[in-house]
């Protein structure tokens, strides 16, 4: 059972690599290769940070949120508000635009990093507080409701973007956002760099939640997803630590829609739909394993794999000559997507790298201090080496 925990994620992550590097075989420039390969990275990426917000919110506490693509846009358009300069036609008219503000250090380049800096922030604290407003009426309705809740709540905050003129700029979206040290390099090769910034938020992420999830606050909000009944017995506040782990998931939403603005420099309420804004990522979730911080992002990589190279495979159909297919991809690529998850739920229905039962780190440090001299040394579950038979055997007291 160990081997095939870590050999069966293995060997879709290998079925998923052969599928990406398709392109390569219509293809005899390398450079072209990598640049897709790059540009598909940082997307993984992205989905990885909004599917680890996500895991937060479903996987640590059982928060049923079906709204994540409110705070994937709003993170995307705060981030764009902020590091954009402010609006010169009247055609084009946002609020904000403070990004030639930001840059009051006058060395080190800091108009490269530092709007960036202040855009990703105001992208997390916005979302944060848009899901602490949220959470007051929604978060005592049962799991159903709730779901249905955040689908409206995300659906007006799109018609909201749209209607309203002067807000960001309605239908027509923000073009030119900029991106972070775009200008340290040549264009062709800043894909690279961004490569690295975006890794480096996941790194980041993950670390924190990795830590937080083996803390009392983590083991609290896994105790909560189990039995809220005997959280709430043991004296723990159930909608204060449901509220925060909404916010603290809501809030790396936020990062990832930042993220997703200066990866694609325009942001407009096309871009934000329910299945490419909250389906993909609930797959995403699904197939890597609920729960688990790194099953969150290979399967980011899985399905975003599989989603976007059968996008690609159009040109293949008509080489192929196959019209009936090439017409159909966009509805083809949906199936895959949806067959994908009946597979993995059929023979892993915990997902490719299901949630690990660890102890917390206070009871790990514990168990690796040396036994002082003279005292009896502990086993792995804290019993005494010189205990009775009965306790160890746990037979009535007669050992056998």
């Amino acid at each position: 059972m160990k081997a095939d925990r870590f050999i069966t994620p293995a060997a879709w992550a290998l079925v998923t690599v052969a599928i990406v590097t398709l392109p390569a075989s219509r293809s005899q420039d390398l450079g072209g290769v990598i640049s897709f390969l790059t540009g598909f990275a940082i997307l993984v990426a992205i989905f990885a940070i909004l599917a680890l917000g996500l895991n937060v919110q479903w996987g640590y506490t059982g928060i049923f949120n079906f709204g994540v693509v409110a705070f994937f846009m709003v993170g995307a358009y705060t981030a764009a508000i902020i590091t954009k300069g402010p609006a010169t036609t009247e055609y084009v008219r946002y609020v904000g635009g403070f990004g030639d503000k930001l840059d009051f250090i006058p060395f080190l380049d800091s108009e490269q990093w530092l709007p960036f800096l202040f855009g990703t922030a105001g992208a997390a604290i916005v979302a944060g507080a848009l899901a602490f407003v949220l959470s007051i009426p929604t978060l005592r309705l049962r799991e159903d409701y709730l779901a249905i809740a955040t689908i409206g709540i995300a659906e007006l905050l799109r018609r909201i973007a749209i209607e309203e003129k002067g807000l960001v700029n309605s239908d027509r979206g923000l073009i030119g956002i900029p991106s972070p040290l775009e200008d340290l390099v040549n264009p062709p090769e800043y894909k690279f760099i961004f490569f690295g910034v975006v890794v480096g938020l996941v790194i980041l992420i993950l670390i924190a939640l990795e830590a937080g999830s083996r803390s009392p606050w983590g083991r609290v909000l896994k105790a909560i997803r189990e039995d809220e009944t005997t959280a709430a017995a043991a004296g723990k506040d159930i909608f204060n630590f449901k509220m925060q782990s909404f916010v603290v998931g809501a809030m790396i939403m936020g990062v990832g829609g930042a993220a997703y603005a200066y990866y694609s420099r325009s942001v407009s309420p096309d871009a934000f739909t329910h299945f490419f804004g909250t389906f993909l990522i609930w797959a995403m979730l699904i197939v890597g394993g609920s729960g688990n911080n790194k099953g969150a992002i290979l399967g980011a990589y899985i399905v975003w794999g599989f989603y976007s190279i059968t996008g690609l495979m159009r040109a293949y159909f008509a080489d192929w000559g196959l019209e009936f297919l090439e017409l159909r991809m966009s509805f083809l690529r949906d199936f895959v997507v949806g067959a994908l998850i009946v597979i993995v739920l059929l023979l892993r229905p915990a997902g490719l790298l299901p949630e690990e039962r660890r102890v917390s780190l206070f009871m790990q440090r514990e168990d690796k201090q040396p036994t002082p001299p003279g005292e009896p040394e502990s086993g792995p579950t804290g019993s005494r080496a010189d205990a009775p038979p009965d306790r160890e055997k746990g037979s009535g007291g007669q050992a056998s």
